[in-house]
């Protein structure tokens, strides 16, 4: 599929967490994709006005419909040769039917699942984690009903500006707390990790859509940088001049925590899972695929961006 240029992309779930700096990174990468639609709903487009305004002055067309009805996503696909999904965890079971629909249209070829994350086939464990099952479906979705669609898959790891909140969890998955001079880690913090800041997923994500040859069917694996959670609490005390009072969580007390979550039915019990795989080298590949991209250090946040990024309270 060397010959294959994308020329016009739509986006599902574009105003959401990660949606926003992808199609940020797409809009920066003009003229490089001649047409860029999102779908959205009317919630969206009343709430999220200001935003949407924005992207339209860039050029981006604002298709508005209903995610679960077949006729409104038929009508977006008309004349896309590429989807990317950019759903966040409560709507991935859309996903399905995105994919089906996507694989009968006549001009869609390539697809981008929401996947950035961890890679459900890292290693024999992870086929068994509870928040890979679905990662699981879909490729195995591709794999054996797919007729005319190639996937990419773009596996980013933990984001870093996420990992560091905590997601109101630190006490027993980790995080920081500047304002309480408070970091929780697990195990002994040594354990190297992958990170992606948010807007390099976006910029991951570009150049693999204007490399095909080397993204088409593929499992891409995308760090800005990897770092061990002591090298980031150093990093911290670095910026701010003063030691925070560092509490390190156990392994075994990490999974306690997370089957108590499991049990109760927290929804919270996903991102302990996930904390918990990148605290045990769920998060670490033997080779990145940042260079074939052609993403070099300097084009993506460093450790000591990533850290000012946070004090200084930048919004993500």
């Amino acid at each position: 599929m060397a010959s294959f240029k994308p020329l016009h992309i739509l986006a599902f779930g574009a105003t959401g967490n990660i949606g926003k700096h992808i199609i940020d990174q797409l809009i920066r990468a003009k003229p490089a994709f001649p047409k860029i639609s999102i779908f959205t709903s009317p919630n969206t487009v009343a709430t999220k006005p200001e935003l949407l305004s924005q992207w339209k002055a860039a050029g981006v067309s604002v298709i508005v419909g209903d995610i679960t009805n077949s006729e409104d996503v038929k009508n977006a696909y008309h004349d896309v040769d590429t989807a990317i999904s950019c759903l966040g965890r409560g709507a991935l079971e859309h996903q399905f039917e995105l994919i089906r629909l996507a694989d009968e249209s006549e001009s869609v070829r390539w697809f981008f699942p929401s996947e950035y994350g961890t890679d459900p086939d890292h290693d024999p464990s992870s086929a068994l984690e509870k928040p890979h099952q679905f990662k699981r479906r879909v490729r195995k979705t591709f794999t054996e009903q797919v007729k005319n669609l190639k996937p990419t898959y773009l596996v980013v790891g933990p984001y870093i500006e996420m990992w560091v909140d905590g997601d109101g969890l630190k006490d027993a998955f980790g995080g920081f707390d500047v304002k309480n001079k408070e970091a929780t880690l697990l195990g002994d913090g040594e354990q190297p990790i992958g990170f992606t800041a948010m807007e390099d997923v976006g910029k991951a994500l570009v150049a693999a859509l204007q490399r095909p040859e080397i993204s088409f069917g593929k499992v891409l694996k995308i760090a800005s940088f990897t770092k061990s959670p002591n090298q980031i609490l150093a990093e911290y005390e670095k910026q701010l001049g003063h030691k925070l009072n560092a509490k390190y969580v156990t392994l075994d007390e990490v999974r306690s925590f997370e089957k108590k979550y499991w049990d109760e039915g927290n929804p919270r019990a996903v991102v302990g899972t996930l904390r918990r795989i990148w605290a045990t080298g769920g998060a670490v590949y033997d080779k990145l695929d940042n260079e074939a991209l052609g993403l070099n250090e300097n084009q993506l946040q460093s450790l000591e961006e990533a850290v000012g990024n946070r004090l200084e309270g930048k919004p993500f």
